[in-house]
């Protein structure tokens, strides 16, 4: 086994941050922003990272069980827009859409590994990577998305690409004043805005950290736990936010449901998809086709040679 780490890219959260901002356009006048920033943005990946392996995985139409526990789950989200290069280019999904398929193609001539499973978020299958599959060894979550700081523990960090740094257990105690260990109970509390998801009202996760102290603990305490310890903290000081707290004990319960990245969200059929991805699909590393590949498409702008060079240490 490698004392490197393996290298899990969120695909579609690192493809939409370059979608949104790169300039490319290919030969043939089409938008390729995100197609060069995604597969360049490997190449410097690797040498910030330098990983044994590297899994891309994809959003899979979202997530099929979390729509059934609350059906305004990521209702009226915002989409990414295009920059200030594209004002007459319509950002269409099938743009998008069409740019994660040559993403998806193009990577099919590395040894990089992707997973796409519908009905399944990334996040809830690299959550199931890090806590099941890849449990003791040392991994690395590219994402900007926050959800994935519950899974942050010694063999687990994350890179940010917005931030363009680690961050790691320490980083989120000194940002939020709460363990990495009771991120997930304490966003379930706050709810989260991005995702359509309400919190309680008047509780910020500094609010939580000073009404119940044990959520900066690198103890994860459970819902149970929480909420008896809750219950306590208002039987000897009963405020507005005491009281809203135990009240909105259903909703939180709920919301846990909805961030939680374990299994909870994953059907059987998922959990054996994820497993048998790592067994059947095998990388490849044919520069070559790769070339032919990119160059029938008009895309000038990748350095193919820089990326193949990068990919060389990868032990599968």
């Amino acid at each position: 086994m490698s004392d490197r780490p393996i290298m899990i890219i969120d695909g579609l959260n690192l493809f939409m941050r370059h979608y949104a901002a790169h300039p490319a356009m290919s030969k043939n006048g089409d938008q390729v922003g995100g197609i060069v920033g995604f597969i360049n943005g490997i190449r410097y990946l690797c040498e910030k990272i330098g990983p044994s392996e590297i899994y891309v995985i994809w959003e899979g139409q979202g997530s099929t069980k979390k729509r059934h526990i609350f059906r305004e789950y990521k209702k009226n989200k915002k989409p990414k827009r295009l920059n200030r290069y594209y004002d007459d280019i319509p950002d269409t999904l099938s743009n998008k859409t069409n740019q994660v398929s040559v993403i998806v193609k193009a990577l099919r001539y590395t040894p990089i590994r992707q997973l796409y499973i519908e009905g399944c978020e990334a996040d809830d299958a690299i959550g199931y990577m890090c806590r099941y599959t890849f449990k003791d060894q040392r991994k690395v979550i590219v994402s900007s998305d926050h959800d994935y700081y519950q899974l942050l523990n010694n063999s687990t960090l994350i890179y940010s690409p917005t931030l363009k740094a680690f961050v790691n257990k320490n980083t989120v105690k000194e940002r939020y004043r709460i363990s990495a260990e009771n991120f997930c109970l304490v966003k379930s509390i706050s709810g989260d805005q991005s995702d359509n998801i309400p919190g309680v009202r008047g509780l910020s996760y500094k609010t939580i950290a000073k009404l119940v102290p044990e959520t900066t603990s690198s103890q994860e305490i459970t819902l149970d736990e929480f909420f008896k310890k809750a219950k306590d903290i208002q039987s000897l000081k009963n405020t507005k936010l005491t009281e809203r707290l135990v009240c909105s004990e259903t909703l939180i319960r709920r919301n846990w449901r909805l961030v939680r990245l374990d299994t909870n969200n994953l059907s059987l059929d998922h959990i054996n998809k994820i497993n048998t991805i790592f067994e059947n699909e095998k990388g490849v590393k044919d520069k070559l086709g790769m070339l032919r590949y990119i160059m029938k498409l008009g895309i000038n702008s990748l350095n193919i040679d820089g990326l193949y060079l990068s990919l060389q240490s990868l032990t599968r």
